[in-house]
């Protein structure tokens, strides 16, 4: 297993539904939780990661602040459509600091994985990391 949501595993952010130049939405790809990609205050907000391949996903670790109603939802087509539903949760408050969230999943593949943040804590959300542990899938 390793981390397939990092951009140097070949891992793009195809959608980000608002940008903030100092804080754009590859911060949450690029492995650290000093960087991040924030909302401009307005819900829903969503994002999309694209893996290089097919991929067996087997836990999804996100490191976010002030999220409130969040879907994971995924898409094993070669473009970003036809998504289906993994999981939904609503996150508890953390007092200023970052909400540690995971998700598991046992024989769950995808080619891209959409989240989607219905609600916050506040106005203004932010995701610092998103990580995917996964494998390639082989086709024998």
């Amino acid at each position: 297993m390793f981390d397939v949501a990092l951009a140097n595993a070949g891992a793009q952010v195809v959608l980000a539904t608002s940008s903030d130049e100092k804080h754009p939405p590859e911060n949450m790809i690029d492995g650290q939780t000093e960087t991040f990609w924030t909302s401009t205050g307005m819900f829903p907000q969503e994002f999309i990661i694209s893996f290089q391949q097919l991929m067996n996903v087997n836990t999804i670790k996100m490191d976010t602040f002030n999220v409130k109603g969040l879907q994971l939802e995924r898409s094993v087509q070669n473009e970003p459509n036809d998504f289906q539903p993994l999981d939904e949760k609503d996150l508890v408050s953390t007092d200023g600091q970052l909400q540690h969230n995971e998700f598991s999943f046992s024989s769950t593949t995808a080619q891209h994985l959409r989240v989607v943040i219905n609600s916050g804590h506040d106005h203004f959300i932010s995701v610092h990391k998103l990580h995917v542990d996964g494998t390639a899938v082989h086709n024998s």
